[in-house]
């Protein structure tokens, strides 16, 4: 009678293992899609602010030539006093171009290398469904 039961039991453990593998392997696969699907979300929205920063750095270079213009015209009125002012701001308009053209490099770094990243996660899920 024990070898019975014990058989019975090994059974039953045996036939209900793989259905609750199999349901964890589903909600790991769906887990997984969900996450690549806001990880493409979040490169979008990085693009996007890429390329606004691009159009910031745009505008800022067309406020410098504007200001070097105004130096110009200061100079050629005899007014040294705001035209060293200007000069100043248009120093420091300068670094901050900069600065902004060497973080918008490195965002898009970051980009390419969450897009790699993407890629490469998107093929082992694809491998791994299998």
């Amino acid at each position: 009678m024990r070898r019975h039961l014990a058989l019975f039991t090994f059974l039953a453990v045996a036939v209900s293992a793989p259905a609750v593998l199999s349901a964890q392997d589903s909600s790991d696969v769906h887990q997984d899609r969900k996450d690549v699907r806001h990880d493409r979300r979040d490169i979008r929205n990085d693009r996007k602010d890429i390329h606004q920063d691009s159009k910031d750095i745009h505008q800022d270079r067309q406020d410098m030539r504007q200001d070097r213009k105004d130096i110009r015209q200061d100079v050629k009125n005899g007014d040294m006093k705001d035209a060293r002012q200007d000069r100043q701001d248009l120093r420091a308009d300068r670094r901050d171009v900069r600065q902004d053209r060497r973080d918008r490099r490195q965002d898009r770094r970051d980009v390419r290398k969450d897009r790699r990243d993407l890629h490469k996660d998107k093929k082992e899920n694809k491998d791994n469904s299998r």
